[in-house]
């Protein structure tokens, strides 16, 4: 049994049911599409491998026939990752069977490694995942460099209280006090995570928002390394603790969305 995939555009027919009555690959995803829009769903994404590129216009074709429009199925190609421990290839072989599986990765370098990691590369290109560096503490460890900044946050407020400083509201503060260059990037970016996260939404894009965490951990671990929070100067300590403060919420409520933790120590 044939689908009459070229009247929606398609290079060929497709087969759906075999000559031994079996059905294809193609016909279950057929049905797997209808499942999703009988249950009320406006659009189904899906996420595949770059060799299955060939594959789209057939399935574009049968949601089309089963009555729904073209952008109802929307499918973002991923490119493969290459796998290195210090710089070297980990050696894999599909023909032998050889190959390292996802929770291998995790297991070994942690979940919040392994997600942010894999999020930081745009779906289209390829991603070089190195073991070692993702389980390094240091700078140059993406996701220890973000939540190093998160804990440093919590660090410096749970000291403010130590020192009698409650958490300021806005209403308690003077902003026209933090006139630093690193003050005035850190309040730019801050203003930006909302449409940020909304632009990273509609384009598909998760990577947008590991790149801005990184850009805001950047500015604060700069902003830390010349500025003292806690000062003799009531005010402008005040509204150096809303910023941080600030700060940590957004770098917080980020993480979450990539479903990677924020410590409060480290």
């Amino acid at each position: 049994m044939w689908f009459k995939t070229t009247d929606f555009d398609d290079e060929k027919d497709r087969v759906v049911i075999r000559e031994n009555g079996e059905p294809t690959y193609f016909a279950a995803d057929i049905a797997y599409h209808q499942n999703k829009y009988s249950r009320g769903f406006d659009k189904v994404i899906n996420v595949w491998g770059a060799d299955h590129h060939g594959y789209i216009p057939r399935m574009h074709a049968a949601v089309q026939a089963l009555g729904r429009k073209r952008k109802d199925l929307e499918i973002v190609l991923v490119q493969l990752v290459n796998l290195l421990r210090n710089g070297v290839p980990v050696p894999m072989s599909t023909r032998a069977g050889e190959f390292v599986t996802i929770r291998e990765v995790t297991d070994e370098v942690g979940k919040d490694a392994a997600r942010y990691n894999f999020l930081m590369r745009r779906s289209n290109s390829h991603l070089d995942f190195d073991l070692e560096l993702a389980k390094a503490q240091s700078s140059e460890n993406p996701v220890y460099y973000v939540q190093y900044a998160h804990a440093r946050i919590s660090s410096i407020m749970r000291l403010a209280a130590e020192q009698g400083y409650g958490t300021p509201d806005y209403n308690e503060i003077k902003p026209d006090l933090l006139t630093a260059a690193e003050e005035r990037e850190l309040i730019k970016l801050i203003d930006t995570f909302p449409e940020m996260i909304e632009g990273s939404a509609k384009a598909l894009e998760p990577h947008r928002i590991p790149y801005y965490i990184n850009d805001l951990a950047s500015v604060f671990h700069s902003f830390y390394n010349k500025h003292k929070v806690v000062s003799d100067n009531v005010e402008l300590t005040k509204a150096r603790l809303f910023l941080i403060k600030s700060t940590g919420t957004v770098i917080r409520n980020a993480l979450k969305l990539l479903g990677v933790s924020a410590p409060e120590r480290m």
